[in-house]
């Protein structure tokens, strides 16, 4: 995967950890597993709220873990 983001796809290494600052300088840390899981929820929240295809999702947080879930469940199909 050579020139791309990441160094593996994430759902490769579902116990793979991730970890991220929060604003009060602790640690977040769950595994890609738990990731997958909370962005495809987020996925279905997001369709529940009536988001279509070709709307735009925004985000004002820091580069963390909620940041990278909506990264991911904005563009994911909910089913």
């Amino acid at each position: 995967m050579t020139g791309l983001m990441m160094d593996y796809p994430l759902k490769v290494y579902p116990g793979r950890e991730i970890a991220s600052r929060r604003d009060d300088d602790t640690m977040h840390r769950y595994t890609c597993a738990d990731f997958h899981c909370r962005a495809h929820r987020l996925a279905h929240v997001l369709d529940a709220l009536g988001l279509q295809p070709g709307e735009r999702v925004g985000s004002l947080c820091w580069n963390g873990y909620r940041h990278l879930e909506l990264y991911f469940a904005g563009p994911a199909p909910a089913a």
